[in-house]
């Protein structure tokens, strides 16, 4: 399941975030496994970057605040949001499928259920740099809007074209759900998406909406993994 969400950062967010990864210092060839290493070619923000921490807050914030990524992702966990560089020189990722284990700043793991990328500079300001995702639906080509925000299956095959003009800014983050089955997510997702419209034109008191929340409540439940 591909789902774009738009303009998840506000407009004050996106300029503060900007703004840090304008004067961060960039490092090459980090945050990847051995076969993805032979594709990649970006820049990355290291761990130690004294910026990251205040970045990662700002990214953290909006995606509590915003429930129907809550709603089509339902996280378990997340791996702290990493953000990449996409230059002329420096313009690619190749195809890749992402690592499946991932490990968490505490020392366990987490499991890689979906993928997500926030995209950080306007389409206007740079030529190529689409993501291009191949699923169970065929391929697809993704370049949104800066500050808005595309989650997809992390077993997915994946690529960022080259960037042939100006620069692409972006976060990326792996999250593991509390469905670990993509068809179940999507289910629930468009289940939720139904309900949260009925509430809107019903009212929440309306009775077999009471039990079809039940029902959705029932099925997280019965299908949770913790």
């Amino acid at each position: 399941m591909i789902v774009c969400f738009e303009n998840i950062l506000t407009s004050e967010e996106l300029a503060a975030v900007r703004r840090q990864l304008h004067s961060a210092e960039w490092a090459r060839g980090i945050s990847a496994g051995p076969q993805a290493k032979q594709v990649k070619n970006n820049l990355q923000i290291p761990e130690a970057s004294s910026v990251l921490s205040d970045l990662r807050v700002m990214v953290m914030r909006a995606l509590n605040r915003t429930p129907e990524v809550m709603s089509a992702v339902l996280p378990f966990k997340i791996i702290p949001p990493n953000f990449n560089r996409y230059t002329v020189e420096d313009s690619h990722y190749g195809k890749h499928i992402d690592s499946t284990l991932r490990p968490l700043p505490d020392g366990s793991y987490l499991r890689t259920d979906v993928s997500a990328t926030l995209f950080l500079s306007d389409p206007s300001e740079y030529d190529g740099g689409e993501l291009k995702i191949t699923d169970t639906f065929g391929e697809q080509t993704i370049k949104l809007s800066a500050g808005s925000l595309v989650t997809y299956p992390s077993g997915s095959l994946h690529e960022v074209i080259p960037v042939t003009r100006g620069e692409r800014l972006g976060c990326y983050m792996f999250l593991q759900s509390l469905i670990r089955d993509t068809e179940k997510r999507r289910l629930l997702y468009e289940m939720d998406n139904s309900l949260r419209r009925l509430r809107a034109e019903q009212g929440e008191g309306q009775g077999e909406l009471v039990a079809l929340t039940g029902t959705y409540n029932n099925l997280v439940r019965m299908w949770s993994e913790c």
